[in-house]
């Protein structure tokens, strides 16, 4: 009879264990990859200005020395991130910074009030770009997007950044930030050169 009873217990026990697998909640699902990692959120006027150094260049090729935020302090710098090299709203705002450069920046453009544009492009493409036409400022090149993130710019589903502008002040800190700048609009250029001013 113990042959029996064995082979009833075996058939109990894996009936069991069948249902505590239909029963089972479902394994998860979410990627681990990187892109599926939460977004860094932009810094909040009134914090401070999130520090980097990266490479850079202008009409005459990529510069020796990198450039650092930090080594700015004592200045007003206005970080401007933007998507691409060459795209028509990137072209539009940038055209528009070299056009009106002192009328946006002050008569200290290029001194004591830096502006600095930013974008996932290479230093080549950059250095190609501000000779063609003829930028009056150096374009920093983030290839791997760390003040991209840092500053809460870079796209959800694209490795480049949104169009974001932030304007930091003397003292390092963030006076202003527009997280969805329009590059065809003139109010938008408007809170901009006021907020520039004010930050002097």
């Amino acid at each position: 009879m113990r042959a029996p009873l064995l082979v009833a217990t075996a058939l109990l026990v894996g009936s069991a264990t069948a249902v505590q697998a239909q029963n089972a909640p479902p394994s998860s699902s979410v990627s681990s990859s990187p892109s599926a990692a939460p977004m860094t959120a932009a810094p909040e006027v009134g914090q401070p200005a999130p520090d980097f150094t990266l490479a850079w260049a202008d009409a005459n090729g990529g510069r020796a020395t990198p450039f650092t935020l930090s080594s700015l302090r004592g200045k007003v710098v206005v970080l401007a991130f933007y998507p691409k090299d060459r795209t028509g709203g990137c072209t539009a705002e940038l055209t528009k910074f070299r056009d009106q450069y002192t009328g946006l920046f002050g008569d200290r453009a290029g001194k004591d009030v830096v502006v600095v544009p930013i974008s996932a492009d290479g230093v080549a493409s950059h250095a190609a770009w501000a000779k063609e036409s003829n930028f009056p400022f150096a374009l920093v090149a983030d290839t791997a997007l760390t003040a991209v993130t840092a500053y809460g710019s870079r796209m959800d589903k694209a490795p480049m950044s949104k169009r974001t502008v932030f304007v930091i002040g003397k003292d390092g800190m963030v006076k202003y930030r527009d997280l969805q700048f329009n590059a065809l609009s003139e109010d938008a250029y408007g809170k901009l050169k006021e907020a520039v001013a004010k930050a002097e």
